[in-house]
This record gives C-alpha cells, structure tokens and sequence, in this order.
C-alpha cells in the first residue's frame, strides 16, 4: 500500500485467533490492508482456552506461520498478554495509526484504550470475497464439531431459583440462539449449560419434543455435592427454540412453558436486539454475597416479565424497552454484584442512543444486551433458532 500519513506509512492492526484459516480472515485481511501496512496479533493458545472453554485446533506457532504467509500482512506476532485485551501491551509498542475489527470484535474497552493511545477504531461489516461463501471458524467447526445453540434471557433472570420465587412466582424469558458467535466462557450465554450438553448431543441437539430434551439436561447437570444449582432457564433457553417463558414458583423446574414460533415476532426481536461483547465474568465473583431478595423486589421482577411479554407479541418497541429496563433494574436491586462502575460506564455510553439494556445471565461481564429502533455503532445483531419437523 502506499497510503502515507505525514509521509509515513500507515500502519494497520487487526487482533484475533486465526484458528482454522479460513477465506473470511483473508477477506477482513483484504479489506484491512487497504488502509496501511496490515499488522496482525494473534491470540495464544492459553488465552484462547480461556476466553473459549477449548483447546485451539491449530498451535498459536502454526496459526502465526499460516497469517504470515498471506500476501496482505505486512507482519504478525503472538500476543504478548492474556484475556480479551491480550494485545494491549503490543498495541502500545507498535502505535498504528487504525486498529480494525469485525462488528463481533468490537469492544467499549477497545474503543476506550484507542482513544486513550490516539488510535483510530475501524469497525468493518463481515463481507465474503466476491464468489465465495461466507466463511467464520464458529460455522467451520459447527458443520464438523457442534451446532448446539446458545440463549439469552430477556426478563425474569433469576426467577428460576427457589430462593428467588418462594417469594413470589413468576416467568422468565430467554430467545434460544443460533451458533453464528462461539460466545466467551463466563459471559451469561449458558456456555456451562451448554458444555454439560455436549456431553450428550456432542453435535447437535436431537430430534425429539424440546422441552423433554431441557428436563433431561437440567437434570444431567445438577451435582448432587454443589451448594449452588444451575437455573432451568438455561436449559430450557438451550432446548427450546424460538421465543419461550417458563413459569416457576419455588421450584427448580418450571410449573408451565408456552413458546412462541410466529416468525413475524421473532423476526421483529431480530431487528431489535443488539449485543456488545464486554469481558468475560470474573473469576470468585460472588453475586449471592449481597443480596436484597424480598417479596418488593421479586414482585418488581415479575411484573416486568410479564410486561415484556405481552409488549413482544404486540410488537410495542417503546413498552419492550422499558419492560426489560424495569427487569434489569429489579436483578440489580436482588443481586447488587450483577454490576459495577465498569459495567455502568459502559451503559452510560450506549444509553443516548438505545432505548433499553441489560446484561446477559447472572452479570459481572459477558454481554451486554441492547434495545434499539436502529443499528447500533460495533454491535451484533442476534439469530434466533426457529423451530424445525414440526416439533
């Protein structure tokens, strides 16, 4: 390239784990060179098993001779730290002048550490070569290795736990997802739930009555040693396709389900819903250490449930947002560990140009789920699973 800045070359840098090489990465190399000398970090093994919950297929010394080979990077290396920011150091140390990223790499602290260092942050729409398909390592190792789903909650969150709903029953809601993002371990996706599934169903979910096949995860993973039980939701937000509430009332398993499949719906919370990666949970983060679980604040959290509800299938975007807003707020008053000040700044950031958020799961990291009319700057937009066979 010769692109100069005060007749200097430009230089350009993408971050990423480059496992299994595939035309998606030289296509976001492609476009990433056009505006500089390209750079690339690459995530290593242990950081990747972190953040993943699994070994890389590749060795980062394998990954780094394969980048280094394709004609539009300049050079490459191994990055030197660990974690979602595992580039921070050499970032410093080479100063680009761009650093590019794909919509599902964006980050507020990317963006944060770009303007602190004077960087530029590009952030690129995932576009195949022209002819070819396209292409991600999550749909590469799914077609071979595992399509089971991932899930969100939208309202209710904690609903699922006796010591919540003794207080007062209720519903939650969680949206089953398509495996189109392989989601970070510890970020509020039920990758816990979803990694007793594969025990199971190593490849994909079978066919058979959806909500016998949550019961039955639910069950597998329960230790009969542990002090803490996982939620039904997240087997049943795994299990279950399309667009669900689950009623619980102090019990682990819910007293009613009802699903909903219209694709006019689910279609609509497509267009709506937006997610922003933020870090992955802390590890020792104890969310039951404060709480304020009492019949005010559980009430709160189930009246707002069943106002997001009736607002989704009337398709009311305004009474949507604050529905999931007055459940966000409920969880937070139960379970006060669920945010902190880097989390708040990170809403506080969005919160002019979105109508609602929460976070995904129990908090402290993950995801951060957003409400908007319209696109949001470096966020994903979600695909929810439909259902398949008639079941």
């Amino acid at each position: 390239m010769n692109n100069l800045r005060n007749n200097t070359p430009v230089k350009v840098f993408v971050s990423g784990c480059y496992d299994l090489l595939h035309s998606g990465h030289i296509a976001f190399f492609k476009e990433a060179a056009k505006y500089g000398d390209l750079y690339v970090g690459i995530g290593s093994d242990s950081t990747i098993e972190e953040l993943k919950g699994r070994p890389t297929v590749n060795g980062d010394q394998e990954r780094l001779y394969m980048v280094k080979a394709v004609r539009f990077v300049k050079d490459a290396f191994i990055n030197s730290g660990n974690g979602l920011m595992d580039f921070e150091e050499d970032l410093k140390k080479l100063m680009p002048d761009i650093f590019v990223v794909n919509e599902d790499g964006y980050s507020p602290a990317k963006k944060s550490l770009c303007d602190k260092l004077g960087i530029e942050l590009k952030v690129l729409e995932r576009i195949p070569e022209a002819g070819l398909p396209p292409r991600s390592t999550t749909s590469i190792r799914s077609s071979g290795v595992c399509q089971l789903p991932y899930r969100i909650d939208l309202a209710g969150t904690w609903i699922d736990q006796p010591y919540v709903s003794k207080y007062h029953p209720g519903w939650a809601i969680t949206v089953s997802l398509e495996p189109i993002v392989e989601y970070n371990e510890r970020c509020g996706m039920s990758t816990s739930t979803r990694n007793a599934a594969k025990k199971i169903w190593p490849h994909s979910l079978p066919l058979e009555k959806p909500e016998k096949l949550a019961e039955m995860l639910f069950k597998y993973e329960i230790d009969p040693d542990a002090s803490i039980i996982s939620g039904a939701q997240d087997a049943i937000g795994i299990c279950m396709p399309g667009l669900v509430r689950h009623y619980y009332n102090n019990a682990y398993w819910p007293l009613k389900i009802e699903s909903v499949h219209d694709n006019d719906i689910l279609q609509w919370l497509e267009e709506h819903i937006y997610m922003v990666q933020l870090w992955p949970r802390p590890h020792g983060l104890d969310l039951l250490k404060n709480t304020n679980i009492n019949t005010t604040n559980v009430k709160k959290l189930t009246a707002a449930a069943e106002k997001a509800w009736d607002a989704i299938l009337e398709k009311n975007l305004p009474d949507f947002a604050a529905a999931l807003l007055d459940s966000f707020k409920a969880q937070t008053s139960l379970f006060p560990a669920m945010i902190d000040d880097k989390i708040k700044k990170v809403i506080d950031s969005y919160a002019p140009e979105t109508l609602a958020w929460k976070l995904a799961g129990a908090g402290g990291g993950g995801y951060l789920i957003l409400v908007s009319e319209k696109p949001v700057r470096g966020a994903m937009q979600i695909k929810i699973r439909r259902k398949e066979n008639g079941l």
